[in-house]
């Protein structure tokens, strides 16, 4: 039997989440399914930042350090975003970029397997990992040897499947994205520790497309680092700080590659040498940007009266609803799912491959659906629970079959792309 509108319909009026969408401010006429790249805005930000800046900055000054607790936002952040992803108190902190902090925890984890397995001098990847933690994984091994360390190698694994057989005797740390950028593919995070362990190696978990979206349980799963960023399912705004997890047992024994100020055991001290925080504080860098974190908080506010599993559940509701759309109205297109239709393995996103993939996403946010769009043919479309209603998924996928059907991607502007895709 065929989905009908009427079926979406129902579908909005039994969601138990329904209501948290009126927490966004969302454009009149647009379907936004790029959470996965830059989430809506809380209605709240725009009076927080102006809070920020006109009473705490204006008013406050330097004093709003002590006053408005600035200093240790980043610590209360942090434990405020840790029962999304499964941490304890005190585990998280939110500070600087996912790439500052993926180099942080990465130098850290080969630092570690250094001193008790020297000649473990592999790092695991994927091929299709998201860009920058490659970059940072082949700079730091780049410079490690540009200091006198022995050879590194970064080994990338074209799929999941081949995970087993690229850990051997010399691998050090296994650096994997959670929920894949491209595919949508999840990891099960506890049965891969548990194999990465169990030869011998270090785990480093990026959270960035898992955080908000999907049950993450790092405690549970005995991980050893993760980092993240805020700015997609969190919705803590453009370029907001990212976040970073160290398991318990490896706190203390952590070694501060950016030893700055910040992470100092008493930076106001002023003391000419370097001597870390004990536990999460010293993961910290150098000043925080107090105006950026602040609407974290907005982000992580929006989560309140929900838990991940509510989330997860709407989730995967919506993102099968669209899958079997697709395939119900657009069959005879040229559009190859790459997202896994088991739902134990897919996160909050579904990616089609088409031919002129790039072109279709620009008519689409043309007639207002904004997904995006990523090489090589990949249209992203995310799904953000908290305000993704079911006749959005509706609405998009027949805009979606009319743009396919009339060819109306073919057209000059849809093919000339910005800086930006």
């Amino acid at each position: 039997m065929s989905i009908t509108l009427q079926d979406c319909q129902e579908k909005d009026r039994q969601d138990p989440l329904a209501a948290a969408r009126d927490q966004f401010a969302l454009p009149e006429g647009v379907i936004y399914l790029d959470g996965n790249s830059l989430g809506a805005q809380p209605k709240a930000a725009l009076a927080r930042a102006s809070e920020v800046v006109s009473y705490e900055w204006g008013v406050g000054l330097i004093r709003s350090w002590n006053t408005a607790s600035w200093f240790d936002l980043p610590q209360r952040l942090g434990n405020k975003l840790a029962r999304l992803i499964g941490a304890g108190e005190d585990q998280v902190v939110v500070t600087d970029t996912t790439s500052i902090n993926l180099y942080k925890v990465l130098a850290a984890a080969l630092r570690q397997q250094a001193a008790n397995a020297p000649t473990r001098r592999v790092i695991v990847s994927e091929r299709r990992n998201f860009p920058t933690d490659l970059y940072i994984a082949q700079g730091l091994t780049e410079q490690l040897m540009a200091h006198g360390a022995p050879a590194f190698e970064l080994r990338l694994i074209d799929s999941p499947e081949e995970l087993p057989t690229a850990l051997t005797d010399d691998v050090s740390v296994v650096m994997l994205t959670h929920v894949n950028y491209q595919t949508g593919y999840m990891y099960n995070m506890k049965e891969t520790t548990a194999l990465v362990h169990e030869r011998g190696a270090l785990t480093v978990w990026d959270l960035a497309h898992s955080a908000g979206a999907v049950p993450v349980d790092l405690v549970g799963a005995n991980a050893d680092y993760a980092v993240g960023c805020t700015y997609k399912y969190l919705n803590g705004g453009p370029g907001s700080p990212a976040f970073l997890w160290v398991n318990p047992v490896h706190q203390n024994q952590f070694w501060q590659p950016l030893s700055g100020w910040w992470g100092h055991a008493r930076p106001f001290a002023m003391e000419p040498g370097y001597e870390p925080q004990k536990g999460i504080s010293r993961y910290l860098c150098g000043t925080q940007p107090i105006t950026s974190l602040s609407l974290v908080e907005c982000g992580l506010n929006t989560f309140a009266n929900t838990d991940m599993q509510a989330i997860r559940a709407k989730s995967l509701a919506l993102t099968s609803l669209f899958i079997e759309l697709v395939k119900q109205e657009c069959a005879d297109h040229p559009l190859t799912l790459i997202t896994p239709t088991d739902a134990n393995y897919r996160g909050s996103q579904v990616s089609y491959e088409h031919p002129e993939g790039f072109a279709v996403v620009q008519a689409l946010i043309d007639q207002g659906v904004i997904p995006d769009y990523r090489e090589p043919r990949n249209m992203r479309f995310g799904f953000t629970p908290l305000y993704t209603s079911f006749v959005d998924v509706w609405e998009s996928v027949r805009i979606l079959k009319d743009i396919l059907d009339t060819r109306r991607w073919d057209q000059p502007q849809f093919h000339r792309r910005g800086a930006v895709t």
